[in-house]
């Protein structure tokens, strides 16, 4: 298939120094031909409030905004606590409101995390997942990046240096857009 796919991508840290963030930036160079990686930083999204529901902050309706427009979804997550950042949660919280009018509805989704543990965000992969289930989001099951270790796949001005990172993540893009192109197929 040869159609487009125009992925979004965030990171669910804030550190500036962030493993996740790195891979993400790193991610933005392995797109296959013919698609595109725009990363939106979570940075200045104020916390959800449904009192503002009805007209929401600039942060949360740029973010919303880019969301939708997006053909999928890349979610580079940290683990906090056997789970993910608050931070993360909010600008999910914040891009399904109101009810009934949630800009992740239908979207492919790919997950990776970088972690300095050896279980490399398992647990906060597995919650993401949980969410997508109510928010009927389509994750892409195979493959799973989670880097371990990753103190040792960076560099210290946050390249990845870690060939083998590097190949899963573009397999993981890879099979992201192909799974993006195979959704629009049956939508058609």
């Amino acid at each position: 298939m040869t159609d487009s796919v125009k992925i979004l991508g965030f990171a669910g840290s804030l550190r500036t120094g962030s493993y996740n963030k790195s891979a993400l930036r790193a991610a933005v160079n392995l797109v296959p031909a013919g698609s595109t990686l725009e990363i939106v930083d979570l940075e200045g999204i104020p916390l959800f409030n449904e009192d503002h529901e009805k007209e929401f902050p600039p942060g949360a309706r740029e973010f919303k905004a880019k969301v939708r427009a997006a053909d999928a979804i890349l979610i580079v997550t940290p683990e906090y606590n056997y789970s993910i950042p608050g931070v993360l949660k909010n600008a999910i919280d914040w891009a399904s409101r109101p009810h009934g009018h949630s800009a992740w509805n239908g979207k492919p989704v790919g997950i990776m995390g970088a972690s300095i543990g050896m279980f490399g965000t398992a647990r906060a992969q597995n919650h993401l997942r949980q969410m997508f289930v109510f928010l009927n989001m389509f994750p892409l099951n195979h493959p799973e990046v989670m880097i371990a270790n990753a103190a040792e796949k960076f560099d210290e001005q946050g390249n990845l240096i870690d060939l083998k990172t590097s190949e899963k993540i573009k397999t993981l893009l890879e099979a992201l857009v192909n799974w993006t192109q195979r959704l629009k197929k049956a939508r058609a």
